[in-house]
Formats: C-alpha cells, structure tokens, sequence
C-alpha cells in the first residue's frame, strides 16, 4: 500500500482561529452569531424575491442564487468548527476534510462566476437598456447558471483528485477548514503538480471573472459619465452600487489573505483574514443589497403583511372543558 493510502485511515486537526482557550467561548459565540445572521438574512433575500412577482427579473434571480450560495459557503465552513469548539477537539477525518475542501472550493468559485455573472447583468442595464431584456432572456440566464456551475464543479473535482494523490506527515492544519491551499503546503509528497494546476485553475476560473468584472464597470463608468444630468448619472450608478460594494469586499478579503499571508509568512494569519470572504462577507450581502434597495424593502414589508395577516387569522384552539 503507497504512503498516499495511509493518509486516508488517518484523522487531521484543525488548529483553528486561536489555541487560547480562554478565548474558545468568545469565538463561539461570535461565530455563531454570524452564522445564524448568514443563513436568516440571506434566506429572508430568497424568500423576498421568491415570494414577490415584481423581482422576478434576471438582477434579483442572480441575487437570490448568491444569497442561496452564501448559505452553503459558511454552513461547509462553520458549524463543524463550531462542533470543535464545543466538543473541545480538533479532530477532523480525512474523509471529511475531503468533503469539505471540495464543497468550500465549488462554493467559492460559483461565488465568483455569480459576481462575474451580475456584473454583465448590469453592464447589460446600463448600456444597453433597450436590449436588455431581450438580452437577458430567462433561456440565457439559466444557461449563464448552468455554466457557472458546471465549471465550479469540475474545478472542484479536480483538485479534489489531485489532493487525493498527496500523502501526508504532519497532520496538523492550520486554518479552521481544510482550505486547499493549506492541503497542498501541508503535503510530504511532490506538490509540483498540484502547484501547476492550482495557479492555471486560479489564473483561469479567478482572472477570467475577474477581468470580465472590471471591463463590465469600465463600460459602466464610460457610459455614466456621458449621461448629461445628474438625477440620471445618480439613477445609473445607483442600480450598480450594491454589486459594486459586495465585489470590492470579496475581492480585497481574498487579496488580503494572500497578501497577509505571503507578508507574515504565518498561516494563523492566513486563516484569520480568511474570516472575512468566507464568514463576514456572505453575512454583510443580504444587508448591502437590501439597505437602499426600494424594491426589497417593499417585498419584504409585503411579506411581513401577509406573514402577520396569516398569523392574526389562525384559528383559535378551542380549550377542554
């Protein structure tokens, strides 16, 4: 049997944020208060755009598959770290970490393609609006869906199959989830094959939104500032403004890290600036789109209504005599 086989009968340890354990309660209820936050703010967005005809257009169908993608990225990430904190171990097994690795890269990457996927949206609304709607038909966004996916889940399979091939000495991960940057470093075996499709991956399904994006809102921005009046230059950024927020947030954490990262030579710190694309910035979404959005806000005062008119119109339950 190779050395990469025993690695599968062996359990890792995740070090987690802090090995204080003074501080373990503190991180347990921050933690958890930012996913509970999460999971209701971006279910509250799915259900408002869902259950309200007015935003079914591709804008808020893109919104609600982010906010459903946001979900799935924290609860990968979160409730086993804070089943660790609980339980007092940091015992993950190798078939978990697979998994998790392998959900937390697919749900990453579709974050991605979705910002990518948004930012077209709105060079779409901007620049072309008489367009827009035969465009954006509900035939290419689903298509659009379809392919931001389909390249998520093969990226994530591949290196899912590449890790597989590593085996392992030091089990010890520092970081509060089996990152894949963290499962390559951490390996005794020959990376150089991982490290080559790692960055072309990266380079590839990373740069190429990412390049989309900026020439999206350089088109966006070229176009504004030839709109004559100030009502209508305010009107135009305004439908963009939101997406432009939350792009600029997951953008720099994930700079950050790898900039921390490479300054500090510290994977503690690493795992810490990692908080911010995976936790903080799945939890702030709901409340940047939905803060100065009318058209939300209405959905959602519309859904408390009948919410609230359902619940005063129960029936009474009648009391044994």
């Amino acid at each position: 049997m190779g050395p990469g086989n025993d690695t599968r009968f062996s359990d890792f340890l995740l070090l987690g944020l802090s090995n204080e354990p003074e501080l373990q309660p503190l991180i347990f209820g921050l933690l958890l208060s930012m996913y509970l936050i999460t999971v209701f703010g971006n279910l509250l967005l799915i259900l408002a755009v869902s259950s309200d005809s007015h935003l079914h257009t591709p804008m808020y169908f893109f919104l609600s598959n982010l906010s459903f993608v946001d979900i799935c990225f924290t609860s990968i990430t979160i409730p086993k770290m804070l089943v660790n904190i609980h339980t007092k171990s940091n015992v993950i097994t190798y078939a978990d970490c697979i998994t998790q690795m392998y959900f937390s890269t697919l749900f990453g990457g579709w974050d991605n393609f979705l910002l990518a996927v948004m930012a077209y949206d709105r060079f779409l609304a901007i620049c072309r609006p008489l367009h827009y709607m035969v465009i954006m038909s509900p035939r290419l966004c689903g298509l659009l869906m379809l392919v931001s996916w389909t390249l998520s889940v093969l990226n994530s399979l591949l290196q899912s199959l590449m890790v597989l091939r590593l085996s392992y000495t030091d089990l010890e991960i520092p970081h509060f989830f089996c990152d894949l940057n963290q499962m390559v470093k951490l390996a005794c075996s020959d990376t150089f094959l991982n490290n080559i499709v790692l960055y072309f991956s990266t380079g590839l399904l990373a740069g190429g939104p990412l390049a989309g994006i900026l020439y999206s809102y350089s088109k966006i921005v070229s176009s504004i500032c030839r709109i004559s009046s100030a009502q209508g230059k305010y009107k135009a950024f305004s439908t963009c403004a939101s997406h432009l927020s939350v792009v600029s947030l997951f953008y720099s954490s994930v700079l950050g890290v790898y900039l921390i990262s490479a300054a500090a030579h510290s994977s503690h710190s690493s795992a810490v600036a990692s908080l911010m694309y995976s936790v903080v910035t799945p939890m702030l979404n709901p409340f940047i789109y939905s803060l100065r959005n009318k058209d939300i806000n209405g959905a959602l005062k519309r859904m408390y209504r009948i919410i609230g008119i359902k619940w005063t119109t129960l029936p009474e339950v009648k009391k044994c005599p």
